[in-house]
């Protein structure tokens, strides 16, 4: 899978998740950055990559996505891995 379309399948998550229609990606986006993005709905977020995605985030690795950028990167390497 190739950046720009996991970047769109990601926004589309986002905005799903957090009910915003206006969503614009950008690496550093992070909890407390959109609204409705807390440390509960982070964890509702990621859940919901995992299903759009169709992968799994062990513990550790949740614990290491803070930010959009870093889920993209991890959607990115999982995509290169398979």
């Amino acid at each position: 899978m190739n950046r720009p379309e996991a970047e769109t399948r990601l926004v589309a998550v986002m905005r799903d998740v957090f009910d915003e229609d206006d969503i614009q990606y950008d690496d550093r986006l992070a909890v407390g950055d959109v609204s409705g993005w807390d440390s509960l709905s982070h964890v509702r977020f990621l859940r919901a990559v995992e299903k759009q995605f169709g992968l799994y985030f062990t513990s550790r690795e949740v614990d290491a996505l803070k930010s959009a950028g870093d889920v993209l990167n991890a959607i990115i390497l999982r995509s290169l891995l398979v």
